[in-house]
């Protein structure tokens, strides 16, 4: 048995090895884990369904009020009673509260009858189909618009503490799955003697708490990420048991009874197996925990699979198996890659045939890996455009160039361990750089028996003097063995430390490991912003039904402000029509009217636009005064669709005058 250090490759890329000390693979773990922590907490997970249209449209100024209210969405979307709220001017609800499914991802709500005139506010929060919560609001009027009372929350659906600590259970749930699968999978195909090495057997088991403790976490608080965002609603019996009835509420379940499963796996395989001597024995209880164990790690993988992104767009029924063979092979590649490490840290020594076979694993994961990764990049981007002009496409792309700058150092450090391996002969370059150490290190050990000898044979020519032995001298004797033997053992333990982290003095092979390594962290953050970044086909074809939507909205955009300066004569309304009030160019009529109707000429009015979401504007405009009571403006650019906030100045002498603002769809 030889004592082997990591490397790092086209075929096992490991991130711990030769020329690495323990000090530095402990930092660049702290590193890694806090860039991983950083961004699970930084932002909630963007939602792949977006609402394309509706009906009323948004802003629509309407002769008569609706029966009903009707959202469209890019997806399929999970909605309960209570979801599509409808509130008028004061902010008191108007609909039924019951929603239904009209079908092609169409859900209404219906209204009461006898509604009064002005703006009304129709708010919604669902779950699309890869489980992530979406919220908005938007508004329409009867008759003509007015002011309303209606004060929506700031905070996202899936937002603030509860949102953060949801997505840091989700993180903490793909590292456990990664260690306990990928852990367990390489004691029984790649190292069976790490059986019954400790740090391993805690290393599996950690896996196996954290993937359990997150998945508890994530179902408590699942009514609460998706719903109110209060801590108080996790532990509320009856929103636990509707979260039950959903699909991620039965994955997670599922997950449980598999964690079960996986605990009595993990329970033979760190117990009865270990203990079995004979081959025979053993070679059948092998097959049956590998057995066994797969069809617990897929099923695990599917809990993902059928219940996020890979089970909604297109190709749902193909994309959710290629998912669980991404899953697994994630795990076989990085969580083999973990039980290495730990091993070649803190156990004794490790096998040479282990590294060779975990090396051919790895080199089967990532074939997988790109396979599957490949699969998914299509059915995630769909189009060059996307891939070029959303952020998703564009992080796709600098992932693919960190992953020819990872094949390129592993090529050089190829290159360097192929050196080592000429010092040690024909033997696996995984073991040769240990063995090179493992022989100057017998070497040393030669000379300093030489000398020690040396100096035995000058001592018997001095002539001894008469020792006299005091009573209980068997008893010192006894105990200065048992201290020597203590000593025996602690340098036999340090010396097997050096061998494990010794540098072999390859100062080459240092510098790639510590680029890959470097490397490595950065590719680990672009992947885990891309999963929590809207798709680029989501993307391009939520745009595309809102610009339709747009293009399909029918007549100017009309608004009212009434507006009051605090003069005797300060009281009026004024009407701003905004016509095709579209994205472009737009002609703008302004229209003042006293209280009684009459036409109110007064001394100016100024109007400004706002992108607030875009960070445009405002973008003063200053119309003409046309007749008496009219303002006329024509080229009006509105540069991009949005919810622009207008702004209008209305002054009624030389010393008074007031700002109203209303907020509305263009484009």
């Amino acid at each position: 048995m030889q004592t082997i250090a990591p490397r790092s490759g086209a075929r096992s890329g490991a991130s711990g090895r030769l020329g690495i000390t323990p000090g530095v693979g402990r930092l660049l773990l702290v590193v890694a884990v806090f860039l991983g922590a950083l961004l699970a907490t930084a932002a909630p997970a963007s939602a792949h369904a977006a609402l394309t249209g509706s009906d009323p449209k948004q802003g629509a100024v309407v002769d008569q009020a609706p029966a009903s209210v009707s959202l469209t969405f890019s997806e399929k979307v999970a909605m309960s009673d209570g979801s599509v709220r409808v509130l008028d001017p004061a902010g008191k609800r108007v609909d039924t509260g019951k929603t239904s499914d009209l079908g092609s991802n169409t859900y209404g709500v219906k209204l009461h009858k006898g509604l009064p005139d002005g703006t009304f506010t129709v708010a919604y929060q669902v779950v699309s189909a890869d489980s992530h919560p979406i919220s908005g609001a938007y508004t329409f009027s009867v008759g003509a618009p007015s002011d309303t009372k209606v004060a929506l929350p700031d905070q996202e659906a899936g937002g603030g503490f509860v949102g953060g600590l949801y997505g840091f259970a989700r993180y903490l749930s793909y590292a456990g799955f990664i260690l306990v699968v990928g852990g367990a999978a390489f004691v029984l195909g790649c190292w069976p003697g790490g059986a019954g090495v400790r740090p391993v057997q805690r290393l599996v088991v950690s896996g196996w708490v954290t993937l359990t403790a997150s998945t508890l976490v994530m179902l408590l608080f699942r009514a609460p990420y998706t719903g109110s965002g209060k801590i108080a609603d996790a532990f509320d019996m009856a929103k636990l048991g509707d979260v039950l009835q959903t699909k991620t509420g039965a994955a997670l379940v599922s997950r449980l009874l598999l964690l079960a499963a996986a605990a009595l796996f993990i329970a033979v395989l760190f117990g009865a197996y270990e203990k079995r001597t004979d081959p025979k024995e053993r070679k059948d209880l092998t097959f049956g925990l590998a057995i066994g164990g797969g069809v617990v790690a897929v099923g695990l993988g599917a809990t993902w699979a059928m219940a996020e992104h890979a089970s909604t767009g297109i190709q749902a029924g193909l994309a959710m198996p290629v998912d669980v063979v991404h899953l697994l092979a994630v795990a076989a590649w990085l969580g083999g890659l973990a039980a290495l490490v730990v091993a070649l840290y803190f156990a004794p020594a490790v096998e040479a045939g282990a590294v060779r076979r975990f090396s051919r694993v790895a080199f089967c994961s990532v074939v997988a890996l790109a396979a599957t990764g490949l699969y998914q990049s299509w059915r995630q981007v769909g189009s060059w455009s996307a891939l070029t002009g959303t952020w998703y496409g564009q992080l796709l792309l600098i992932k693919v160039g960190l992953v020819a700058v990872l094949v390129g150092i592993a090529w050089i450090s190829r290159r360097w361990t192929a050196r080592i391996t000429s010092q040690a002969g024909d033997m696996a370059p995984e073991a040769a750089a240990a063995t090179v150490v493992e022989q100057r290190a017998q070497k040393r050990a030669g000379e300093q028996a030489d000398q020690h000898a040396e100096k035995r044979v000058s001592a018997k020519r001095v002539e001894k003097k008469p020792v006299t032995v005091p009573a209980g001298g068997a008893g010192e004797d006894t105990e200065r063995s048992a201290q020597l033997a203590r000593q025996q053992a602690a340098m036999t333990t340090a010396r097997e430390k050096r061998i494990r982290d010794a540098d072999p003095n390859r100062s080459g092979l240092r510098r790639s490991v510590l680029a890959e390594a470097g490397v490595a962290v950065v590719l680990l953050a672009v992947t885990t912003v891309l999963t929590s970044t809207e798709p680029g086909r989501t993307e391009e074809e939520a745009a595309a039904s809102q610009t339709t939507a747009a293009a399909q909205r029918s007549g100017p955009l009309t608004l009212k402000f009434p507006f009051d300066t605090g003069s005797d004569d300060g009281k009026g309304t004024l009407q701003l029509d905004l016509d095709p009030g579209r994205t472009g160019s737009n002609e703008m009529h302004i229209f003042v009217k006293r209280p009684n109707g009459s036409a109110f000429d007064i001394p100016e009015v100024k109007v400004s636009f706002t992108l607030k979401s875009k960070d445009v504007g405002p973008l003063p405009v200053v119309p003409d005064h046309i007749a008496t009571g009219h303002w006329s403006s024509s080229g009006v650019q509105i540069p991009m669709a949005g919810k622009w906030k207008i702004a209008v100045t209305v002054r009624t002498s030389d010393i008074d005058q007031v700002t109203v603002n209303k907020n509305a769809q263009i484009g």
